[in-house]
C-alpha cells in the first residue's frame, strides 16, 4: 500500500516504526527524508551497471538481473540490519519514484507479515513538498533578523532566545558552517538537505509570533539560503547587538578553540587573506596565531578586516529597531543578554 504526503507534517504524522531508504548509498547521501535508515537494494556500482544494460542491451534483460541483485541485497539486509524487528513492525520504504525499488523490497517484507507502506511518489515527492515551502512559499511567521558585529556571541544568544519564549531559525546549525572565513565545522549538508531541514523547521512554525534568525549573508559556506527567507530577511527589522571589541575578542577566541587547537588550519585559512592586506600586516597576524595570542590576533582580525567591512554594508541599510549593549560575552552574561533581547522583539 502505498501513503501520499500532502505536507511535510503528514510523515511525523503517520507514525512508522521506521523509514527505509532503498536508494543507492550515493543518493541517500545527497539527501533523504528526515531519520531515515539506508539499506539500499542497489548499490551505486550495481546501479549505474543496470541503467547502462536499460539503455544499451534491453529493459527485460536490465529488470532481470536487477531482480536479482535486489533479492541478494534484500537477504542480507533481513538477515543483518532488519533481523531483530519484531511482527508487528510497521516501515515506511521508499526510493527516487516510488518505482520498482521500493516495490521490490516492500513485497518481500510484506510476505513476511511486516505492515509495510511504500510512499507514492518516492523521495521525488518529498522534495516537491520541500521545494514548495522554501521556493514558493511565503515564511509564515513575521521574520526579525539579529545582527551585530564579529564576536558578539549572535549564535550562542541566538539558540537561548527558544528558553524565553522566542522561536528561532538557526541558520548556521542547519548548514554546519559559522558563516565566515574561519567558520569551517567539517562537512556541510548539500543544498538539497539543508533546504529539506530548512522546510521542517519552516513547516513548524507559529504564524503568529515572530521568529529570529541571525543576520547572513546569501550563503553560509556552501549553502544558499533558498529566496522565500532571503526575500522576508532583507525586509525584516533589526536588533542588534552592541558590544566592545575587546569582549567580542575574548569572545571569538573561546568560541573558535576548535580553530586555534589546529595551528596549521589557522595558518592556512589566514593565508587566504592575502589578496585583502598587506604582506607585513599577514605576517603579524601569523605571529600572533604562532605564539598563541587568539585574543589579540581576534582583535586584529576585527579591526583591519571585518568592522570595517561590516561597518561599510550597514551603512546602506535602515537603523535598527533595537540595540541591546552587552559589555561582557562571558557564558554567564549571555543568558541575561537573551532576556533583554527576547524582551526588545516583544516590544517591535
Amino acid at each position: 500500500m502505498a501513503i501520499t504526503l500532502t505536507s511535510l507534517a503528514d510523515l511525523a504524522a503517520h507514525g512508522f516504526d521506521d523509514i527505509i531508504d532503498v536508494r543507492s548509498p550515493a543518493e541517500y547521501a545527497e539527501d533523504h527524508l528526515p531519520g531515515a535508515i539506508s539499506l539500499p537494494v542497489l548499490d551505486d556500482e550495481e546501479r549505474a551497471r543496470i541503467g547502462t544494460i536499460y539503455k544499451q542491451v534491453s529493459p527485460f534483460t536490465a529488470r532481470k538481473l536487477g531482480a536479482a541483485l535486489v533479492a541478494r541485497n534484500a537477504a542480507r539486509h533481513l538477515e543483518g540490519p532488519l533481523a531483530d524487528r519484531p511482527g508487528g513492525w510497521r516501515p515506511l520504504v521508499y526510493c527516487w519514484r516510488g518505482g520498482q525499488r521500493s516495490g521490490s523490497f516492500a513485497l518481500i517484507m510484506g510476505q513476511i507479515g511486516w505492515r509495510v507502506e511504500t510512499l507514492a511518489g518516492g523521495y521525488k515527492s518529498w522534495r516537491g513538498l520541500v521545494v514548495r515551502a522554501v521556493y514558493d512559499t511565503p515564511v509564515a511567521a513575521p521574520v526579525v533578523v539579529f545582527d551585530g558585529n564579529t564576536g558578539s556571541a549572535k549564535t550562542e544568544v541566538l539558540n537561548l532566545l527558544p528558553g524565553f519564549g522566542v522561536q528561532v531559525i538557526d541558520l548556521e546549525g542547519l548548514a554546519r558552517h559559522r558563516g565566515s572565513l574561519f567558520g569551517n565545522l567539517g562537512p556541510q549538508p548539500s543544498q538539497k538537505a539543508f533546504e529539506g531541514a530548512l522546510a521542517q523547521v519552516l513547516a513548524g512554525l507559529d504564524s503568529g509570533r515572530p521568529v529570529v534568525v541571525e543576520a547572513e549573508s546569501s550563503k553560509i559556506g556552501e549553502c544558499r539560503i533558498p529566496p522565500e527567507l532571503w526575500k522576508a530577511m532583507t525586509a525584516a527589522p533589526r536588533v542588534t547587538i552592541a558590544a566592545p571589541r575587546p569582549a567580542r575578542a575574548e569572545y571569538l577566541a573561546r568560541a573558535y578553540a576548535d580553530m586555534t587547537a589546529d595551528p596549521a588550519r589557522l595558518a592556512a585559512t589566514l593565508d587566504l587573506l592575502k589578496p585583502l592586506h598587506p604582506r607585513e600586516v599577514i605576517e603579524a597576524w601569523q605571529a600572533l596565531a604562532a605564539s598563541g595570542e587568539f585574543a589579540a590576533l581576534a582583535e586584529g582580525l576585527m579591526e583591519r578586516h571585518y568592522d570595517p567591512r561590516y561597518g561599510k554594508h550597514r551603512e546602506r541599510m535602515p537603523a535598527p529597531a533595537a540595540e541591546i549593549a552587552a559589555d561582557r560575552l562571558a557564558p554567564q552574561d549571555l543568558p541575561g543578554i537573551a532576556e533583554r533581547l527576547a524582551g526588545a522583539i516583544r516590544r517591535l
